[in-house]
């Protein structure tokens, strides 16, 4: 008995999936369930209940199996109903259908009433599944209301109402902060805005680093110069494009020293422009630790999007701001590189260098990357 019960426990132990159960990850829930022979019980990994002996465990691929094999859904976890983390993303992607539907931004407590949650708990929960706060989801929505509506025929004020700002002179106050400037210069694509840039060499080849008023709006790599002048020049067709000076140099060899050497950490002020959608992408990116990595499916399922792995890709493709974002930490889902904007290589390279840092426990990783990303 002794021998069976040995080999039926190394054979637990041996199974990857043991350690989902013993780390309770709630990662794995809905990829497996495990059941208890001397309960009769069958869970997800993430139960809450006491760790069971190996040799009593048998894994099922569904809920179904498990049930075929004679056993009763815990209590505690509920196996047979969807998972904490699913009801979340799903009440938070409702409130974001609710929140693009809105025509004035909803308070918090509304939000919460209609969630039947508490605001704290409302507020922290959103922030797990979207990487904004409700607020700022808001925010990064109208922004993205007012972008379009300035695309369009029509007049400044109609797009401003359009919006949901309740008066002009309300959205004239955040207009900077809204678009990086102000309106009329926005649908003259960038008039009157000024944007500094350079172009350094790196180890990865040339780099352009350029920056608004309000900070960093782009770091573009590739093999030609020109070619990243022109692809900035595109970005923004009317605005005033500076050569750096002494001054903005400093900023240029501060942001090649962190290509060169990601784990010295990176604090500038940023200009992140983009969607309410490609923010939530962009946001769970700068959630991904030096020398990790995650896939397209992993990123949707984090923003509470899981059927949008194409436009994940799509959002990573449309960053701006190589290495700050590190959309260079996305892969396939084998783990194989792929769909780098900036080239595979470049890619592997830059993954390299963080993997080689982690290893090393001599230097902090900390340097905040974001301070002041804005819609």
């Amino acid at each position: 008995m002794a021998t069976k019960a040995e080999a039926l426990a190394a054979a637990t132990l041996g199974d990857p999936r043991w350690e989902a159960v013993a780390a309770r990850d709630a990662a794995a829930d809905g990829r497996f369930f495990y059941s208890v022979r001397t309960t009769g019980v069958y869970c997800r990994p993430s139960c809450g209940a006491r760790t069971p002996r190996p040799e009593n465990v048998d894994f099922h691929a569904t809920v179904a199996a498990a049930e075929q094999a004679g056993f009763r859904a815990c209590k505690r976890c509920k196996p047979g109903e969807p998972s904490l983390a699913v009801k979340h993303a799903d009440r938070v992607a409702e409130l974001c259908r609710f929140i693009q539907a809105a025509e004035e931004m909803p308070s918090l407590e509304d939000l919460a009433e209609r969630a039947g949650l508490s605001p704290y708990h409302l507020h922290r929960v959103f922030k797990a599944v979207t990487g904004l706060t409700p607020k700022g989801y808001a925010a990064a929505q109208r922004a993205e209301r007012i972008r379009t509506g300035l695309t369009k025929r029509g007049s400044v004020t109609e797009a401003i109402y359009d919006a949901g700002f309740n008066s002009s002179g309300r959205f004239y106050e955040t207009s900077s902060q809204v678009l990086g400037m102000t309106p009329t210069n926005f649908r003259a694509g960038g008039a009157n805005t000024e944007i500094r840039f350079a172009i350094a060499e790196c180890s990865l080849g040339p780099i352009l680093v350029a920056a608004s008023d309000r900070g960093v709006c782009a770091i573009l790599m590739g093999d030609d110069p020109d070619a990243l002048a022109k692809d900035l020049q595109d970005r923004f067709p009317q605005a005033t494009l500076v050569g750096g000076d002494a001054k903005f140099e400093q900023l240029v060899a501060k942001v090649v020293g962190f290509v060169e050497a990601p784990g010295v950490g990176l604090d500038l002020p940023l200009d992140v422009r983009g969607t309410a959608f490609q923010q939530r992408v962009w946001q769970a990116l700068r959630e991904i630790p030096a020398g990790k990595t995650a896939s397209y499916t992993d990123i949707a399922e984090r923003i509470g999007s899981p059927k949008s792995v194409r436009a994940v890709a799509q959002a990573c493709g449309a960053n701006a701001l190589a290495v700050v974002i590190p959309c260079h930490r996305v892969v396939r889902n084998d783990g194989a590189l792929s769909g780098y904007r900036w080239g595979v290589e470049r890619k592997r390279v830059l993954l390299d260098r963080e993997a080689e840092h982690a290893a090393s426990p001599v230097e902090s990783q900390r340097g905040g990357l974001a301070r002041g990303a804005r819609g």
